[in-house]
């Protein structure tokens, strides 16, 4: 009796092992084949969203917990250092089908790509997907090779450099600021047609036609591609060579230099209307002026030469009054610009504060104080100019005063700022007017004082300094007296 029931109990615990077994390999799902919402990934900064449907079964053994995978593989199709690329939120995807967002990496470049989704409760993976062409294109804008000169010749037997300019010109968006990205050269075989010619940053080209690099995104349509460069070939003498202005001509001079360019040779010379210049020998050359520039490019057994005549796209402009003007009260002073600027704009200020409404060429100036006007250029090249004058109350040089003064304060606020004196001392008397300072040196001394002194800034060695003058007319009568100088 004691065995039947040691028997019962071990036969009970193993069946609910069995169950507790059975109840656990029963929890699988089974994940079909991912399917592609799209044909190929090319994606971009302003673009990278993809989508993949997939279905799986039981839904019921789903754990609360799970969480679905997207791993994508290398460009080959292989798995063993995939990449994970999406990750659902434990518990979010219920039921099947199921559609999933993903985005590809920027490291992404190939034809040969596959997708598999996996499950973590759970765990299943599916079979990996259709394989597609994926790239991220990191650099997707037209860019400039042969530092944008449209030719170049190579002599005979010899050859000629195609390059991507880095960092190139203007605004040239250079692939070669992303390491990652490799480039396909091709030749035009008719105005449709290409023939692929070879791969790299640069290309030795030995034979002539037109040739184009384009960024390798291989079956992903892309604006990465460059300008075309005509190559020829010279048997013997000299042939055309093209000189481009990276600021365009006519160019903008406020926007600083230009480089001037030509095709590549052995050596340069630059000459400036018909003038070599000086250290010029350089395929490059940068300059702000206007002129006729041509350039020599020795090719080896053969030559090339071109020019250009650079215009700058700036304008001159005169101003009919002085700088410093003077006018009595209740006058008026007009001021006109002259201007050669495209759909000129002006802008009239008087003492830093701009005049409403004034905005044609001509200003009529009736208050005293500083004018300024700026004159712009709104058509083509935005460059500005302008022009400061001011107009100040008219002062009687040899006003009316009885008594010689002993003070003066030269500090330009108009007012007591030279020494005025009695007019039958004064210009045309034939009055000899001598001022010493306080250690008997003269410091001025005339016969024709026009009530200017002192015409110059003082040095002063204290605070109020002490001056002595002497005046003596033509009869021979003196006047002597102090000036105290008042900073």
């Amino acid at each position: 009796m004691h065995k039947t029931t040691t028997l019962t109990r071990l036969f009970f615990v193993l069946g609910v092992f069995v169950l507790l077994i059975s109840g656990q390999t029963s929890a699988q799902i089974v994940i079909g084949t991912p399917n592609l919402g799209f044909t190929r990934a090319c994606a971009s900064e302003t673009f990278n969203t993809y989508n993949v449907t997939f279905v799986f079964t039981p839904e019921a053994e789903l754990m609360a917990t799970n969480q679905f995978r997207i791993e994508m593989s290398d460009a080959t199709g292989n798995f063993s250092n995939a990449t994970v690329v999406y990750t659902s939120q434990p518990g979010a995807v219920t039921k099947s089908p199921a559609t999933l967002t993903f985005p590809v990496p920027k490291t992404t470049a190939g034809e040969g790509y596959r997708l598999r989704v996996k499950s973590t409760a759970p765990a299943a993976t599916s079979s990996s997907s259709a394989a597609f062409a994926a790239y991220y294109k990191l650099q997707d804008s037209p860019f400039t090779i042969n530092n944008l000169v449209s030719k170049g010749a190579f002599c005979t037997g010899g050859s000629y450099l195609l390059t991507i300019d880095n960092p190139g010109t203007g605004t040239n968006d250079s692939p070669l600021n992303y390491p990652s990205l490799t480039y396909k050269w091709y030749r035009e075989t008719s105005p449709t047609t290409t023939v692929f010619v070879g791969d790299g940053a640069t290309l030795s080209v030995k034979q002539p036609g037109k040739y184009f690099v384009k960024t390798n995104y291989g079956t992903c349509t892309s604006n990465s591609y460059s300008n075309r460069v005509e190559i020829s070939e010279v048997a013997t003498g000299d042939t055309d060579a093209t000189v481009v202005s990276s600021l365009g001509n006519p160019f903008c001079s406020e926007n600083g230099m230009t480089t001037l360019s030509t095709m590549a040779g052995a050596s340069y010379q630059w000459f400036k209307n018909g003038t070599a210049i000086a250290g010029a020998t350089n395929q490059l050359y940068q300059t702000n002026a206007s002129g006729t520039y041509s350039v020599k490019v020795d090719l080896g057994s053969c030559s090339a030469s071109g020019s250009i005549n650079l215009t700058s796209e700036g304008f001159e402009s005169s101003i009919n009054v002085s700088e410093q003007n003077t006018m009595d009260s209740g006058e008026s002073l007009t001021a006109t610009v002259t201007t050669t600027a495209k759909n000129p704009k002006f802008e009239w200020s008087l003492n830093g504060t701009i005049i409403p409404g004034a905005t044609a060429a001509t200003y009529e100036a009736a208050a005293f104080g500083a004018y300024k006007v700026i004159v712009s250029q709104t058509l083509g090249c935005k460059v500005s100019e302008e022009f400061t004058f001011s107009i100040s109350k008219t002062i009687e040089p040899f006003p009316q005063v009885d008594k010689i003064p002993n003070l003066i304060s030269p500090n330009g606020d108009g007012i007591n700022d030279t020494w005025v004196i009695p007019t039958k001392y004064v210009n045309g008397t034939q009055t000899e007017v001598l001022i010493m300072n306080n250690q008997g040196r003269v410091v001025f001394q005339t016969t024709a004082y026009m009530n200017n002194w002192p015409q110059n800034q003082l040095e002063l060695s204290s605070i109020n300094q002490v001056f002595y003058y002497i005046i003596t007319t033509q009869e021979g009568q003196t006047k002597k007296g102090s000036i105290t100088v008042v900073r």
